[in-house]
């Protein structure tokens, strides 16, 4: 069964049309949807209760971010294939059961990743490679873009081919389907995001952990999703700005932090705090519970 498990903050109308598209295109599989709905203050929850009455709705009490509120979705699901789903997508016909059957059809893919598109139809720059001294270097500094082909572009991955199926380091979570063997493979599958990213970098570390247990991320071209594009972390833009670069800092210690590599990533982390700064005018605490 396919468990579709969805995050909501303050994006109801976003919410309605999402949840409309997968009732108008639902899979041939059986399904569940579960929405976690992170305290919102615009009635998404009262919504769902009287629009989606087979939605099964959680609500923790407080906004508990993006990596704990999945948890709790995961925690609630009982399918063995999860869609992790932001509320401003929609699918399209066919979108959910394609994405299962070639999931379901290549055995050492652990996860799905689509073609996004944007509200003017057209292709969104959606896959990045995991985060290397290197390729962040090349990022700030732009360098990535002059030589895209080089270690220097290997994060923003300037020459990805959208139109291609291929092996994805690290797609945008949007719209990620696992398989529940998978995230066995590297945990809890009922918590399987580290909640210390709380917003940011949460499926960057989940997908490294599967890419180093052995499951590789998987893009195709031929499954499409409308999506708007970052309508919830748009509300609180200069905490978002800082709680990214500061995930960003604790990813890298977290999978590079070597003796070795202490002086390399200090004088990046303090790159990448300027460059917050800079993005979001000033310093911002970031994402608080």
């Amino acid at each position: 069964m396919l468990s579709v498990l969805i995050v909501n903050w303050n994006t109801r109308d976003l919410l309605r049309a999402c949840l409309s598209s997968i009732e108008s295109f639902p899979p041939s599989d059986p399904y569940e949807i579960i929405v976690v709905d992170n305290d919102s203050t615009d009635h998404s929850a009262e919504m769902v209760r009287q629009e989606f009455p087979a939605v099964k709705l959680v609500l923790p009490g407080n906004n508990t971010g993006y990596a704990k509120g999945n948890n709790l979705a995961f925690a609630a699901s009982s399918g063995d294939v999860y869609l992790t789903l932001n509320p401003d997508t929609e699918v399209y016909a066919g979108t959910l059961q394609q994405a299962l059957d070639f999931l379901a059809s290549r055995k050492q893919i652990g996860c799905l990743a689509p073609k996004l598109v944007g509200l003017d139809g057209r292709v969104q720059s959606s896959v990045r490679g995991f985060p290397t001294a290197l390729g962040i270097f090349g990022d700030l500094t732009k360098l990535g873009k002059l030589f895209p082909l080089t270690r220097l572009g290997s994060y923003r991955l300037p020459a990805f081919d959208y139109d291609k199926e291929q092996l994805a380091p690290q797609p945008m979570g949007t719209f990620l389907l696992f398989k529940k063997e998978a995230l066995e493979a590297v945990g809890d599958p009922s918590h399987p995001f580290d909640e210390s990213f709380p917003i940011f970098f949460n499926e960057v570390d989940l997908l490294l952990r599967l890419k180093r247990a052995g499951w590789d991320c998987l893009y195709t071209p031929d499954v499409s999703v409308r999506h708007h594009g970052g309508e919830g972390t748009k509300q609180v833009r200069k905490k978002m700005i800082w709680e990214s670069h500061k995930s960003l800092v604790r990813f890298l210690r977290k999978h590079y932090g070597t003796v070795w590599n202490a002086p390399g990533i200090a004088l990046l982390t303090a790159l990448i705090y300027s460059a917050a700064f800079v993005r979001a005018r000033g310093y911002d605490a970031g994402f608080r519970t």
